[in-house]
């Protein structure tokens, strides 16, 4: 390819082509356009990039998962795809698709199935983690943004709230990004938050980003959560539950200002966790729906189970019911399951046994302190104060800690170590002395930073916590102060404070 020279002698970049770009016999195509339009419009089933992956493939045989909200469009799809990308055998799998965990590569395989079309879900599992290709068609929604934009101007007022924190199903993410600018030009802070590796906005029912608040703002934040339901919202609300949350129904376009108890989730898990803290016999279930269950995580709890010499069992379920744990009667004291944590969260009551998640078995196992034994104080371990050094809560708990809140991260790749995570960070390793004597001193000294979050140490008590307080609001920059991690105690490195 030949290179032009620019007038001012510097090379222009070729023009790049996407490698797989569709071609314009498909486009457009006439027909295809005529059987695409038995679609709804304001549906983006891509049909155009499914055909092209298709023939570029030469699949014969496809299998198609919906979920069930749009089953209703399943057997239009599949004509499409046998007469125009000559598929000889186009399967549509019936089984209930929840989440996007729920993506059933394994059955298309059994089906000899050459590629799997995954509708509606966004790609939780990665292509590369699946035994056979796997296409994600996200199946965007076209809303009238305008309304929306109506609905926050007319409501609130920017000089009132801190920022609208935008999120919403992957179908919306769409909408959400088009109206973030026109809110902006209005006057208002939009935060558009992300649980990598979940797109931007994108909130799952298990899996929500945690939002960085400024405790002493005299402003309130506000969730605005476009969907047609409160699940995924839920999630939301669970990992920031002290921010209020509206819901905007891009259907009815109204906004509904939506309420979660959360003292009475978590005092309710709590008395699960405790009855399953005395359990002699454990059962494990490990959820078989698609890709629920994480053979990681089961791995890891079984580990566990043997470290403390309890007895247990795996019991493998495609779908988890009351009525499915009642038939093992008293032959198991507590159940933790891996498939969906909001099993647990949502209906946990409905089953006579204890019924962990993978995070609340942490704390039953006594792997992990539980909420409401951690010594913090004030909004995310910190008192709030008037004065110019007024500590900032930064919403982000450190890996592997739970702070004040429940998680929602059972798929963010920055989440605990119970979680389902197909990209998970590796932990970030803890600084310590070089003089340490590691003659069983549990682990040295640890050298605490300015730039390093507060919330880290508030695991070491109030006393030690409001020196750290202190320590952030010197002005010397390096090391502030140390812990011994084997006795939880420290000193200030800036002197007498």
């Amino acid at each position: 390819m030949e290179i032009q020279q620019q007038p001012s002698g510097r090379s222009r970049v070729p023009k790049r082509f996407v490698k797989n770009q569709i071609p314009d016999s498909i486009l457009n195509d006439a027909a295809l356009s005529a059987a695409i339009s038995l679609l709804p419009s304001n549906y983006n089933f891509e049909i155009h990039k499914i055909i092209w992956r298709v023939r570029s493939t030469n699949a014969t045989r496809v299998a198609l998962q919906f979920p069930e909200g749009l089953l209703m469009y399943s057997l239009v799809i599949s004509d499409i795809l046998v007469t125009f990308a000559d598929v000889d055998h186009c399967f549509v799998l019936g089984d209930v698709t929840y989440g996007a965990c729920c993506v059933d590569d394994l059955s298309a395989r059994a089906l000899d199935a050459q590629l799997l079309v995954h509708f509606g879900h966004s790609c939780l599992v990665p292509i590369d983690s699946t035994t056979i290709p796997t296409l994600y068609i996200f199946v965007e929604i076209a809303i009238n943004t305008r309304k929306l934009l109506q609905e926050l101007n007319y409501n609130f007022n920017p000089e009132e709230i801190s920022s609208f924190i935008m999120a919403g199903t992957i179908q919306f993410s769409g909408a959400i990004r088009a109206v973030k600018p026109e809110l902006e030009k209005l006057g208002f802070k939009v935060l558009i938050p992300q649980a990598k590796p979940l797109s931007a906005g994108e909130v799952l029912g298990c899996t929500a980003p945690t939002v960085k608040l400024e405790a002493c703002s005299e402003k309130d934040n506000v969730i605005i959560f476009v969907a047609d339901g409160r699940f995924h919202l839920e999630a939301f609300m669970i990992a920031n539950p002290r921010v209020k949350a509206f819901r905007y129904d891009p259907y009815m376009g109204k906004l509904f200002l939506e309420e979660y108890d959360h003292e009475g989730m978590k005092e309710e898990r709590k008395r699960a966790i405790e009855r399953a803290r005395g359990a002699k016999i454990w059962g494990i279930v490990l959820g078989t729906l698609g890709r629920q269950g994480s053979p990681r995580v089961l791995e890891r709890l079984e580990k566990k189970m043997k470290e403390k010499n309890l007895d247990y069992m795996v019991v493998l379920i495609s779908e988890l019911t009351p009525k499915k744990i009642e038939l093992f009667g008293d032959a198991v004291d507590a159940w933790v399951q891996i498939a969906c944590p909001r099993l647990s969260i949502d209906w946990g009551d409905a089953f006579k046994k204890p019924l962990l998640t993978s995070f609340e078995a942490e704390i039953a196992l006594g792997d992990l302190p539980g909420w409401w034994e951690r010594n913090l104080r004030g909004k995310g371990g910190l008192e709030c104060t008037r004065s110019e050094d007024c500590c900032k809560y930064d919403g982000v708990q450190e890996r592997g800690e739970t702070g004040v809140d429940y998680p929602m991260d059972y798929y963010a790749q920055d989440g605990g170590e119970w979680n389902s995570s197909y990209s998970k960070k590796p932990n970030r390793s803890v600084r310590r002395n070089s003089q340490c004597c590691n003659d069983g001193c549990g682990g040295g000294i640890v050298l605490f930073k300015q730039e390093m979050s507060c919330n880290y140490f508030s695991r070491f008590g109030g006393a030690f916590h409001q020196l750290v307080q202190r320590s952030i609001s010197g002005k010397e920059s390096g090391v502030q102060a140390q812990i011994d991690v084997s006795t939880g105690q420290g000193k200030s490195l800036l002197g007498n404070s």
